[in-house]
């Protein structure tokens, strides 16, 4: 046999002998269970703080209004997502969808909406970490003053390490603490005991009308959202599941089943143990719920239950833009250095590692309604764009013409209530939010232009398309 490791021995086979390079993927190591854990591991930190600045927007009645209409909105977002992403099974999640549906421009901004979107929810995680650890300390007597700061940058810094080292362990952990905090959330509301009214509960002395009439619906929509933002990040788990015909839709459909009924339980208890007034402006109102029933235990329990809810959120979070901005290196939308993965771990290691000190910046820098409202922001263009990516997918791939992993029954009835709870929410947030609004636009605008005066040159543009799929209808 030829000695091929010899400088110049083989020479002349050379050609034949030398290996192909090796290109270094992502594992498909993840099942169901773990598409359920990162979707709720996500949102379900919405039941443990942000959705209250719903009430202190319209009133406690107000805010069921808006929990029932975004869990509409995303009831859509996870019957959409179900299909498309059952069928274009790559990392990204709703990128690698515009990539493939809409084309270039599109798959840019819905990028970056992703990035944006998860990266400043990781960062309202980590600030919700730090204000919970500081007042349990308060209240438990435990020490003296606790540098909130310290404990944000200590949980940003954590999860980036556990992402960095492995994407089964990562999930893993999402699955145990979230049906932990979930098992929280169930505890306070068994006893604040809803069969007995009045005892713990006081709606009939809580719940007041709508104090600003009409429009404070309008203007609760905007938090609205947080009970379930997020549950749309089970898609960028699609190239690490074994089965994604299988594991996506079953995974995404459960978790907004599974949130739905977590938004409606925190509502309920909450509104019977607050005023709407306080209710509407407190950081940790389920924690806070808690400390109100008498029971230490069950205020240790959610003390728990919300650091868990948090962390499995910002878990989930750094998984999630990490694979976006991945997916978009290896397509060279952005430099093809971030599009690496790690030759041991298997994970995109150097976008974990560019997003950990952005992270950490905002954290110690930035206030939590701003953040929330930063990625609430990010996620509504997504979920527009989402809307038209079904149409055009169903109109481009008829049903038949392509093998789905999942179909979504009643299109296009759930593309139009998205694109309407949308245009709902983008009022919302402009009545509260309206120079953030604008001036997240104009840097997308500004980005748009960017990709397209200078990036898109480097994009090469018959690589980045995946799918063995037929053309589309018409072309």
């Amino acid at each position: 046999m030829t000695d091929i490791s010899h400088p110049i021995a083989g020479v002349a086979g050379a050609t034949s002998a030398a290996p192909a390079p090796r290109r270094v993927a992502l594992k498909r190591v993840l099942g169901p269970a773990h598409v359920w854990g990162l979707g709720v591991g996500i949102v379900l930190v919405g039941e443990f703080m942000g959705w209250n600045f719903a009430v202190g927007k319209g009133g406690a009645i107000a805010a069921l209004t808006a929990c029932w209409l975004a869990g509409i909105l995303y009831t859509c977002v996870a019957m959409i997502d179900s299909e498309i992403t059952s069928t274009v099974a790559a990392a990204g999640g709703q990128y690698a969808q515009a990539k493939h549906i809409i084309g270039p421009l599109a798959a840019f901004n819905v990028g970056l909406y992703l990035v944006m979107a998860y990266t400043m929810l990781e960062v309202s995680n980590a600030i919700v970490t730090g204000d919970l650890i500081e007042a349990f300390s308060h209240n438990m007597g435990l020490v003296g003053d606790v540098d909130k700061r310290a404990f944000m940058v200590l949980t940003i810094v954590f999860l980036s390490w556990l992402n960095y080292r492995g994407v089964l362990a990562t999930l893993t952990l999402n699955l145990v603490i979230t049906a932990i905090a979930f098992a929280a959330i169930v505890t306070l509301f068994v006893y604040a005991q809803p069969w007995a009214p009045g005892e713990t509960l006081k709606h009939d002395q809580l719940l007041t009308g709508l104090p600003y009439g009409g429009l404070g619906i309008l203007a609760a929509m905007h938090f609205g959202l947080w009970f379930y933002l997020g549950i749309e990040g089970t898609t960028q788990a699609a190239e690490e599941v074994r089965s994604p015909a299988r594991a996506l839709p079953l995974g995404t459909l459960t978790g907004i089943m599974t949130l739905l009924i977590a938004a409606t339980l925190t509502w309920y208890v909450g509104t019977g143990l607050m005023p709407w007034e306080y209710l509407g402006q407190a950081v940790t109102p389920l924690y806070d719920a808690a400390r109100l029933t008498g029971s230490a235990p069950l205020e240790i329990f959610l003390f728990f239950g919300t650091l868990f809810a948090t962390v499995a959120s910002a878990n989930g979070c750094v998984n999630d833009a990490s694979r976006a901005w991945f997916a978009m290196g290896r397509d060279r939308y952005m430099p093809v250095w971030f599009g690496a993965v790690h030759p041991t771990y298997r994970t995109p290691y150097r976008a974990i590692v560019f997003f950990a000190p952005i992270a950490i910046l905002f954290a110690i820098s930035t206030p939590l309604d701003q953040t929330i409202t930063f990625s609430i922001l990010s996620g509504l263009l997504g979920y527009t764009t989402m809307a038209l990516s079904i149409v055009m997918f169903r109109r481009k791939w008829p049903l038949g013409s392509i093998p789905r992993g999942f179909v979504h029954p009643l299109h296009p009835l759930p593309a139009v209530l998205l694109l309407v709870l949308c245009s709902v929410t983008y009022a919302a947030v402009f009545l509260g939010y309206g120079t953030q609004l604008l001036a997240m636009m104009a840097f997308y605008i500004a980005a748009s232009a960017w990709f397209v005066l200078h990036r898109y040159k480097y994009v090469r543009r018959g690589d980045q398309f995946t799918m063995a799929w037929p053309k589309p209808r018409g072309y």
